[in-house]
């Protein structure tokens, strides 16, 4: 058996500002940081072996604010893009306000909740699920059936494709699935890979 914990970043300072964020690089607001130390002190006294976050600062931040509050580490890290945030294409750097005036509400409401429906020039959930998926196959996978507890520190949409993948959501499901910021979500993965349990700390 072996502990795969993933977190999402804290409230970035574009959460705050209600702007749509997605591969832009926006530091953690003062609440995100206090919600990484939180996460931090959830996880004292837990063992991890391998840090996996995205190439994105508030994800590396809040995995490095939490691991040092929880006084774990140095950790073997791998950080790649494949963990990224949804690409939001023209919508990235909007105010949501904005984004609606400039190309109608009911078009920005199907770009953020439909599964398939890409923003301009962005990606939709599928599209996230399409990246993330491979790299658990290759990476994380291998490391939980060898015993190894994970920490993964990534982003709302790349963690909603993970966990509709470990839980079996369907595409309807999934667009109600709401992961919130700073708080770990420790799944329970058996030998075979499988799903034995999971709970926010």
């Amino acid at each position: 058996m072996a502990d795969l914990i993933l977190l999402r970043h804290g409230q970035s300072q574009w959460n705050l500002e209600n702007r749509f964020t997605g591969w832009v690089d926006v530091p953690l607001s003062p609440r995100g940081e206090a919600e990484a130390r939180a996460a931090g002190e959830k996880l004292r006294g837990r063992h991890v072996d391998t840090l996996y976050t995205s190439v994105l600062v508030r994800a590396i931040d809040t995995a490095r604010l939490t691991l040092e509050t929880a006084g774990l580490g140095p950790l073997p890290t791998e950080r790649d893009a494949a963990l990224n945030e949804r690409m939001y294409g023209d919508l990235q750097g909007l105010d949501k306000a904005e984004a609606a005036k400039k190309f109608g509400a009911d078009q920005v409401h199907r770009w953020r909740r439909s599964y398939d429906e890409r923003p301009p020039g962005g990606e939709s959930l599928a599209d996230t699920a399409a990246r993330v998926l491979p790299y658990w196959d290759a990476h994380l996978l291998p490391d939980l059936r060898a015993g190894k507890n994970l920490l993964v520190v990534a982003h709302g949409n790349s963690l909603r494709a993970l966990v509709m993948h470990l839980d079996g959501l369907s595409r309807q499901a999934v667009l109600q699935l709401e992961i919130p910021t700073g708080v770990p979500l420790l799944y329970d993965i058996g030998p075979d890979g499988g799903v034995r349990g999971k709970r926010y700390l």
